[in-house]
C-alpha cells in the first residue's frame, strides 16, 4: 500500500514505500545492464578466443614462440567466461549468491588465476618482443621451442604462487555490490598493497619499458638513425602495434580497480566509505570486459588472423572446408621445418 503524507504547507512528502519501490527499481535496472554487458562479454570471449586458439593451431604463419603465449593469454582469458563469469551471472539473476561457498572459492581463485596469469602473459609477450626487435641475432638461442615452454611453465608457475596465498589470508568473498566473489580489497592493507604491486605496478613498469625500447628503434629506423644495422620488416611493426594496444586496454580497464583498491589500502577507513558505489562496480566490469578484447584487437590489427577468422567462420557454414583446411595446414608444417622464433615469416636484424 502506498501512503502519501501531507506536510504542514500541504505539499505531498513522498512515502517510504515510494522510496522503496524507487530504489527498487533503480537496482533492477543496474542489475539488468550489469547482465546485458556480463552476456555480451561471455559470447564475445568465448568466441573471439576459440578463434584466436584455432587460428593459431590452423595458420603454420602464426605457430611461432611469441604466439605460445598469444594462446596462453586467449586461455586465461578464455577460462573466466567458461566458469567464474557464468556464476556471476546466476547470482545477479537471483539477487544473491545461492551456488553455496565451495563454488564462491573456487570461482574466486580461478578468476585471480585469469587476471594475474592475463597481465604475466602480457608481459612475457613484451619481453618477447623486445628480444625479438632489439636483439633479435640472440633470438633464435633465447626462445627455442625448449626455452619458450620454460618460460611458459615459469609464467604459470609464478601466476599459481601469486594466487594462493588469497586462500590463506581470507580474502576470496562474496560481494554483493559485484554479485561475485573476489579478492577483498579491505582485508588486509599489506597484502592489498603488495598484490597492486607486485601484480599490476611492476608488471606495468616492465612491460613499459620494453616497449618503450622498441618504440625508440622504431622511430630511429623510420628517421634512418640506423640506416645499415636495422631492418626492420613491416609485419614486425603492425605486430608490435598489435600486442602495444593489447596492453593499453588491460591497463585502461584495470587501473581504475587497482588504483581503488590502493587507495583503500593506504587508508581503509577514510577512503572506502567514501567510494561511490558506481565507481567501484563500474570498475569490475570494465575489468571483467576486458577478457573480450584482446581476440577483437587481433583481428583487427593482424592480418593473418583475421584471415583465419574468416576461414573458420565460413567454415562454420561449411564444415567440410575446415577439416580439409587443417589437414592441408597439418601437411604443410610437417614438410616445412621452420624456426619457432620467426614471426610472419620475417626475421629483424636488429641489435640494439
Amino acid at each position: 500500500m502506498v501512503l502519501e503524507v501531507m506536510d504542514n504547507n500541504g505539499s505531498i512528502c513522498l512515502s517510504q514505500n515510494e522510496s522503496d519501490l524507487g530504489l527498487s527499481a533503480s537496482s533492477a535496472g543496474v542489475s539488468t545492464a550489469l547482465a546485458s554487458v556480463l552476456i555480451f562479454t561471455i559470447v564475445v570471449d568465448i568466441l573471439g578466443n576459440v578463434l584466436v586458439i584455432l587460428s593459431v593451431y590452423r595458420n603454420k604463419k602464426l605457430r611461432n614462440a611469441g604466439n605460445i603465449f598469444v594462446v596462453s593469454l586467449s586461455v586465461a582469458d578464455l577460462v573466466v567466461a567458461l566458469y567464474p563469469y557464468p556464476l556471476v551471472l546466476t547470482a545477479i539473476f537471483h539477487d544473491d549468491w545461492t551456488m553455496g561457498d565451495l563454488h564462491c572459492q573456487a570461482s574466486g581463485f580461478i578468476m585471480g588465476l585469469s587476471v594475474i596469469g592475463s597481465i604475466f602473459n602480457i608481459t612475457a609477450i613484451a619481453i618477447n618482443r623486445y628480444c625479438y626487435i632489439c636483439h633479435s641475432l640472440h633470438y633464435d638461442r633465447l626462445y627455442s621451442l625448449r626455452n619458450t615452454c620454460c618460460y611458459l611453465g615459469l609464467t604459470w608457475l609464478l601466476t599459481a604462487l601469486a594466487t594462493v596465498p588469497n586462500f590463506f589470508v581470507g580474502s576470496l568473498q562474496y560481494d554483493p555490490r559485484i554479485y561475485s566473489c573476489t579478492f577483498a580489497q579491505t582485508v588486509s592493507s599489506y597484502y592489498t598493497i603488495s598484490v597492486v604491486v607486485i601484480h599490476f605496478l611492476i608488471p606495468l613498469l616492465v612491460v613499459s619499458y620494453c616497449y618503450m625500447r622498441i618504440w625508440v628503434l622504431v622511430i630511429q629506423v623510420k628517421h634512418r638513425v640506423k640506416p645499415q644495422r636495422a631492418k626492420l620488416q613491416p609485419s614486425d611493426v603492425r605486430n608490435f602495434l598489435t600486442m602495444f594496444m593489447v596492453f593499453v586496454l588491460f591497463a585502461f580497464c584495470w587501473a581504475p580497480l587497482n588504483l581503488i583498491g590502493l587507495a583503500v589500502a593506504i587508508n581503509p577507513v577514510k577512503v572506502a566509505p567514501n567510494i561511490p558505489e558506481w565507481l567501484f562496480v563500474t570498475s569490475y566490469f570494465m575489468a571483467y570486459f576486458n577478457s573480450c578484447l584482446n581476440a577483437v584487437i587481433y583481428g583487427l590489427l593482424n592480418q593473418n588472423f583475421r584471415k583465419e577468422y574468416k576461414t573458420i567462420l565460413l567454415a562454420i557454414c561449411i564444415p567440410r572446408l575446415l577439416l580439409m583446411e587443417t589437414s592441408r595446414g597439418a601437411t604443410e608444417g610437417m614438410k616445412s621445418k621452420h624456426s619457432p622464433a620467426v614471426t610472419n615469416n620475417n626475421v629483424a636484424e636488429l641489435n640494439v
